[in-house]
C-alpha cells in the first residue's frame, strides 16, 4: 500500500516538472503533436491527415468491427480517420478524402474542418491547464499560387482555442530552424518538404529574414507519377513510400518518382537562390550557414544526396556549410513548434 502511494507520488512529482506547452504540425499529409515527457525528452504522436467515409449499413459496421478499425458516425456515414483510412483505401482501391490541399484547408472538402478537429483533438488531448500554449505551423505565402494563408491561420487558431488551448501560429520552415539549428544559434536555412508544398525560411539568430513557399510537395509528385503511369494516386503514394532510393531506381515506376523528386528539389533551390539575389534587407552572414531539411516528403531514400547533387549545380550566392536532413524528418516541425512554445517565440 505504502509502496503504491510512493509510486503515485513520484509520478506526480515527475509530471509536475514537465514544461507546459504543446507543438502541432498541421500538415497536408500528416498531423503531428509534440509534448515534453516526464524524462525531459519530447514525445511526438503522428496521424495521417485523411479520412474515408463508408455507407452506414450492417455489413460495413460488421466489417470494421472484425478488422478492429475505429470509426465515428458523421452525416449518417461511417467515417474512418487517420492511418486506418489510408490502409482501408488501399484495400478497396479507393482514394482517401483529404481535409487539406496544397498546404491549406481544402475549399473542395465540406467535411474538412470537423474531420481535422477530431484528429487534432485525438493528438493533443486535453490541455493540462486552461489556456496552455499550443504553437502550430502555418505555411508562408506562396511564390507560385495565390494562397490565402490568413483564412487558414484564423481557422486553426479558432479550432485550437476552442479545445482549451491558447493558439500561436509559427511559420512551418521557421519551426525546422528551431528544431534543428539550436547549436547554430538558430541561424541558417530551414526547409520543410511537406505533402502540399515546400516551405523555406532563412533566419538570423532565430529572427526570420525571409519566408516563402512553393506549391509543390509530395502530392505534386504523386499526381504527376500517377498521370504518367496511368495509375491511381494512392498507388503512386504507395510506390513512393515502400522504401525506394531515388538515386538508384529499379523500375519504371521508381524512375518516375526519382525524376519528379529531382525536379521538386531543383525548383525549390532555384527559388531560394533567386530570392537571396533579389531580396531586400537580407543579413550578411559572416560564416557559412547550414541548410536543414525536414518533412515527410524528404524521408525517401537518397533524398539528401540528390539534394546535395542539385545544390552543386547552382551558383548559390552565399557560403553554405552543412546540408543535412533531420534524423526525425516527419516530426521535426512539431518539435520545432514545441521549442518555440518553450522559448516564447511566435
Amino acid at each position: 500500500m505504502n509502496k503504491n502511494q510512493n509510486e503515485v507520488t513520484n509520478e506526480n512529482q515527475a509530471d509536475s516538472t514537465v514544461a507546459l506547452g504543446k507543438g502541432l504540425d498541421v500538415g497536408t499529409a500528416n498531423l503531428a503533436a509534440a509534448v515534453q515527457n516526464s524524462e525531459g525528452g519530447i514525445t511526438v504522436t503522428v496521424e495521417r491527415n485523411a479520412f474515408l467515409d463508408i455507407p452506414s449499413d450492417v455489413y460495413s459496421k460488421s466489417m470494421l468491427t472484425k478488422l478492429k478499425v475505429p470509426y465515428v458516425v458523421h452525416n449518417n456515414k461511417l467515417v474512418v480517420i487517420g492511418e486506418a483510412a489510408f490502409e482501408l483505401a488501399n484495400v478497396f482501391g479507393r482514394e482517401t478524402r483529404r481535409p487539406m490541399q496544397d498546404g491549406l484547408i481544402s475549399p473542395n472538402e465540406q467535411d474538412a474542418l470537423p474531420m481535422m478537429k477530431m484528429i487534432i483533438q485525438k493528438l493533443l488531448g486535453e490541455p493540462r491547464v486552461q489556456g496552455e500554449n499550443c504553437y502550430f505551423c502555418v505555411p508562408a505565402p506562396s511564390l507560385d499560387v495565390d494562397n490565402n494563408v490568413v483564412y487558414h491561420q484564423g481557422l486553426f487558431e479558432s479550432l485550437i482555442n476552442k479545445l482549451g488551448y491558447k493558439a500561436h501560429a509559427i511559420n512551418e520552415a521557421h519551426a525546422v530552424i528551431f528544431a534543428e539549428l539550436a547549436e547554430q544559434d538558430f541561424t541558417g536555412i530551414g526547409l520543410s518538404f511537406g505533402g502540399g508544398m515546400a516551405n523555406a525560411c532563412i533566419a538570423y539568430k532565430s529572427i526570420p529574414c525571409l519566408s516563402f513557399s512553393v506549391a509543390r510537395g509530395g502530392d505534386w509528385i504523386d499526381k504527376n507519377v500517377a498521370h504518367v503511369l496511368g495509375c491511381p494516386r494512392s498507388k503512386a503514394t504507395h510506390i513512393k513510400e515502400r522504401g525506394i532510393d531515388i538515386r538508384d531506381p529499379k523500375t519504371r515506376e521508381e524512375e518516375a518518382v526519382s525524376i519528379y523528386y529531382r525536379s521538386l528539389i531543383s525548383y525549390v533551390l532555384q527559388n531560394i537562390k533567386q530570392r537571396f539575389e533579389s531580396g531586400q534587407n537580407m543579413p550578411s552572414f559572416n560564416q557559412p550557414i547550414d541548410i536543414a531539411c525536414a518533412g515527410g516528403t524528404s524521408m525517401i531514400g537518397g533524398f539528401i544526396e540528390v539534394f546535395r547533387d542539385e545544390f552543386a549545380k547552382i551558383d548559390f550566392p552565399i557560403p553554405v556549410g552543412r546540408i543535412f536532413r533531420s534524423e526525425e524528418a516527419l516530426t521535426a516541425v512539431a518539435k520545432g513548434c514545441l521549442v518555440a512554445a518553450a522559448i516564447g517565440e511566435g
